[in-house]
């Protein structure tokens, strides 16, 4: 959430910031009138219970009539501050549910504007000519199943559409992909987690998953718990209600769990294969930095991202996201959109974003710095989402025979192998 103190000196801000999301404008104006109900009802509460103590001393010494019209005040105020108490916690109840709904300040340099509004910052790589080299390119799916990698057909018996089986070497693929991304991570410094899938609805709020991302969340009613779409979820809330002293600071974390999503709003999207799942697992960076740091931290994560899609050898690019495809937790984010020759195009592998304090105030996660207290900034940057990462090494390095070239970085975690054989026709 935002800083409340923000919104009251300078509501025009977090306007423009809402406007740019293409959300509703008019949240602010009413968190505005609920705020200053909130803090009336409050100067209101305290003045009342001032009078109700002060009261309390002088019918102790008060006698006869005068007493007995203390009394009378007493009782009057007895049901003044009852309702005042009721209107101070309804107007902060109001406040909270509405300051949880507006998203985080979008950053001044996002540009605005929808999905295909981004700007592209960097490209990397070539793309191959797969008719100067004389055949025409299968897409990731009929390759994992010449090689006997992947298996659609029995994931979607077995459990439904957008399910599947990594088989043989796709299982492997998975695994030394998993391997050598949280090497990557830890040689940078990150300390490797594994991380629950299940979720309290207080770490998903937190985390701002419940706004405008809720339809993608599994909820499991009888216990009421979630599934997490990404590590990051667990990882930002694994200091929930802690105050960290600023010496420890910045505290890097490389979380690996399966991730869970609806894709509710995708029919028809990517149905063929394993782009678009329901179920995969994932490699996530999360840093927690101080907030001066955070666009420093930021480009430290986009950076990370981009040496890791460099050692897999893949064409990529890096864009600016503009502002309505943020996601509410977000005032900035970096996607890098690996090249998938069958489709012609640049999709997203992997993606950063700088949530500044938005997470922090929802969660309670502060930092001590020269005995004062205050929200610190968190940072989460995907580093292996494993089915698209699989998707783009099939596709940019397979061979004419439906064979794969494994990228070196790759090799020492399946044995040495430098080639992934076809084991079907």
């Amino acid at each position: 959430m935002i800083d409340l103190r923000l919104l009251r000196e300078d509501p025009d801000r977090v306007r423009a910031s809402q406007r740019a999301r293409g959300e509703d404008v008019a949240l602010v104006d009413s968190l505005l009138s609920a705020d200053e109900r909130r803090r009336s009802s409050g100067v209101r509460f305290d003045e009342l219970r001032a009078e109700q103590k002060g009261l309390g001393k002088l019918i102790g010494k008060a006698a006869g009539d005068e007493k007995a019209e203390l009394l009378k005040r007493a009782e009057q105020l007895k049901t003044e501050v009852k309702a005042a108490d009721a209107e101070r916690d309804a107007a902060d109840a109001e406040t909270q549910e509405l300051l949880q709904r507006l998203g985080n300040l979008v950053h001044p340099d996002v540009p605005v504007g929808g999905e295909e509004d981004f700007v592209t910052l960097e490209t990397h790589g070539t793309h191959r000519d797969f008719a100067a080299e004389g055949f025409e390119p299968r897409d990731h799916l009929e390759l994992g199943q010449l090689l006997g990698a992947i298996d659609v057909e029995r994931g979607a018996k077995v459990s439904g559409s957008r399910f599947y089986f990594l088989t043989g070497v796709g299982a492997l693929l998975e695994l030394a992909l998993v391997n050598a991304a949280i090497a990557q991570a830890t040689a940078a410094g990150f300390t490797p987690m594994l991380t629950p899938a299940l979720v309290r609805p207080q770490s998903m709020a937190g985390t701002g998953f419940l706004g405008q991302a809720a339809q993608d969340v599994y909820h499991l009613d009888n216990d009421d718990l979630y599934l997490v779409g990404t590590s990051e979820v667990a990882l930002a809330a694994y200091h929930m209600d802690e105050i960290l002293d600023a010496d420890r600071l910045p505290l890097r974390y490389a979380g690996f769990s399966p991730c869970f999503r609806r894709e509710a709003g995708s029919h028809g999207k990517d149905t063929r294969g394993i782009f678009r799942v329901h179920q995969f697992d994932k490699v996530e960076m999360f840093s927690y930095v101080l907030p001066e740091d955070s666009q420093a931290e930021h480009q430290r994560l986009l950076e990370w991202e981009k040496q890791w899609l460099t050692s897999l050898e893949l064409p990529f690019r890096v864009i600016d996201v503009a502002s309505a495809d943020l996601g509410s937790s977000a005032a900035r984010k970096y996607d890098c959109e690996a090249w998938i020759p069958t489709q012609g195009k640049y999709r997203e592998l992997t993606s950063t974003s700088d949530c500044t304090e938005f997470q922090s105030r929802r969660l309670s996660i502060r930092v001590r710095e020269d005995k004062k207290v205050r929200p610190l900034a968190t940072l989460n940057g995907t580093l292996c989402a494993v089915p698209r990462t699989i998707v783009a090494i099939l596709e940019n390095h397979q061979q004419a025979d439906g064979s794969v070239r494994v990228p070196e970085v790759l090799r020492p975690y399946l044995g040495g192998r430098e080639i992934l054989e076809p084991v079907a026709k």
